[in-house]
């Protein structure tokens, strides 16, 4: 069930979605309020993901989300065996920030969804292992969700359910040569050489956990 909290405290002075909607407002404040309509919404019918709110405009609207999903997933491999094999590792918990810029939702804002790799006491948690999300180097956790195609019409609660399929690899691309092309060229590549039995396995997991 999803739980709205900022700075990870309850708040008594942030209104809530329905005193929002008794008020007129009008632009940027009027698109912000749908989203976290949308959200609230698509998270309170799921079991598996849920957000907390945690940067809000002056007036309570939010503009950072952590979405957490309770997914099973991949979020590494091992060293390779003696054949150069690379099992998967998997977690069950995943972390994922929405950044709203200040100029959403104009046509050329850039909405960021980055997965953390750290929780807010600083210990390092896992993220995920998939082609269209990064995995190493200074833009880890960096998710493409070619929102440049998608822009501004597509509301954010559609993106938070793309991820979940990425996480279920129900959706993923790992073929470099046709666009849109992966994000970390390292884990496509396991995925073409070695995944696919893997991936098979985990969307047969989810298949018979439903």
């Amino acid at each position: 069930m999803a739980v709205k909290y900022i700075n990870n405290q309850k708040s008594k002075e942030v209104k809530s979605i329905e005193e929002f909607k008794k008020e007129e407002l009008y632009g940027r404040e009027a698109r912000l309020l749908y989203e976290w309509e949308k959200i609230d919404e698509y998270c309170q019918r799921s079991k598996e993901v849920s957000y907390l709110i945690r940067k809000s405009t002056p007036q309570g609207l939010p503009v950072l989300y952590e979405v957490e999903y309770r997914i099973h997933s991949f979020c590494g491999v091992n060293p390779p065996d003696k054949q150069g094999q690379q099992t998967p590792l998997f977690a069950d918990k995943f972390l994922m920030n929405i950044y709203i810029p200040n100029n959403y939702p104009n046509i050329d804002s850039k909405l960021e969804f980055k997965f953390a790799l750290k929780d807010i006491n600083g210990k390092e948690i896992p993220h995920p292992w998939h082609p269209n999300i990064r995995y190493f180097g200074d833009f880890a956790g960096r998710v493409c969700l070619t929102t440049n195609l998608y822009g501004s019409y597509t509301d954010l609660a559609w993106y938070i359910r793309r991820v979940r399929q990425y996480l279920k690899f129900e959706a993923y691309h790992a073929d470099e040569n046709k666009p849109p092309f992966p994000e970390d060229l390292k884990v496509a590549q396991w995925v073409r050489e070695q995944g696919e039995k893997h991936i098979k396995e985990l969307q047969e997991y989810h298949k018979n956990n439903k």
